[in-house]
């Protein structure tokens, strides 16, 4: 089969499309057809020996996979024929993949295999950070900074489902279309005075703030959560990792939070599916997660590219086959 293989962790140029074997499951495992695979930020980081899990090269990464069942054991949770969504790890930018029944779940009715591809790791994080982590009530105004990212659209789609208004928070020109068909109610732009611009909207601040991206925002960001609000730490994709005044905190009692999903997932790993069940009832509802750019399996080490030098607009992936 064809799969992207890593051979050295120097970033995406390391990335070779070659032939490898057939993979051959392992007792109790589930051989898949890989349709699509998600581009995501741990792919990025494995890939320059970055991320907290790191594998020996050579090897295949890609952690969001949408395919069909082509081989199941006996007595399996799934059947040949089944389309379903795999948390990978690695693995995913390749023809087939085998994988552990448990980590399979269903591709939600109605979904393409590339929309299941980019339901993974950020819708996923997403409701983990609004739902478990925040609490977030209908009716409650969210701040999504880093919104026209992947876990920033997410974001938006996830929230608006969950009965809030939602105001995006974007440095990058030209994304508001994108955020708007995303369902934002409100767009600024990350510049000079956008605090006060967040005001005008939500004069006492806003009760959630995602933040996916950390860095030189965060100090500002904090200053407008209101009273009793929570600030909802998921990353760092603008690369600095902030400090957090805490006379801020104390005194307009606002609660600063983690909402690191892996993390979370390995130390509860019954989450996953109980977040899958109520992101296919939102899907079942109309919610309909966003494919904004698509690429080859040939294209990878590009895509990646394109996602480390913020080029991609909400959410990649790699179609693999029809």
């Amino acid at each position: 089969m064809k799969a992207q293989v890593l051979t050295a962790e120097s970033g995406p140029s390391a990335l070779e499309l070659t032939d490898v074997p057939d993979p051959t499951p392992a007792e109790g495992q589930v051989l898949v057809d890989i349709k699509s695979c998600g581009i995501c930020f741990p792919d990025l980081l494995m890939s320059q020996g970055k991320y907290q899990l790191r594998m020996p090269t050579p090897f295949t990464p890609g952690t969001e996979v949408a395919g069909v069942v082509r081989q199941a054991p006996e007595g399996s949770s799934v059947k040949v024929g089944d389309k379903v969504l795999v948390a990978s790890i690695v693995g995913g930018f390749a023809e087939q993949l085998a994988a552990s029944p448990e980590q399979l779940l269903p591709l939600p009715e109605g979904l393409t295999f590339d929309q299941g591809a980019a339901l993974g790791i950020n819708y996923q994080t997403a409701l983990f950070a609004l739902k478990l982590r925040a609490q977030t009530a209908p009716g409650e105004v969210v701040g999504v900074l880093g919104a026209a990212g992947g876990v920033g659209t997410a974001s938006i789609m996830v929230a608006k489902a969950m009965g809030a208004k939602v105001i995006a928070i974007v440095h990058r020109k030209g994304a508001e279309e994108l955020l708007r068909s995303a369902g934002a109610d409100e767009v600024i732009q990350l510049e000079e005075g956008w605090g006060a611009e967040l005001k005008k909207i939500a004069p006492e601040g806003v009760d959630v703030m995602i933040d996916p991206s950390g860095g030189e925002v965060f100090d500002e960001a904090l200053r407008q959560v209101a009273p009793d609000g929570r600030y909802v730490v998921i990353g760092f994709a603008a690369g600095g990792i902030p400090t957090v005044k805490l006379n801020r905190v104390l005194f307009r009692n606002i609660a600063v939070v983690g909402a690191a999903w892996g993390e979370y997932v390995r130390t509860h790993p019954g989450v996953p599916e109980l977040l899958h069940d109520e992101l296919t009832e939102m899907i079942a509802a109309g919610l309909s997660p966003q494919v904004n750019t698509t690429y080859t399996l040939d294209q990878l080490p590009t895509a990646l590219t394109d996602l480390a030098e913020g080029r991609i607009l909400g959410k990649a992936v790699v179609h693999i086959a029809d």
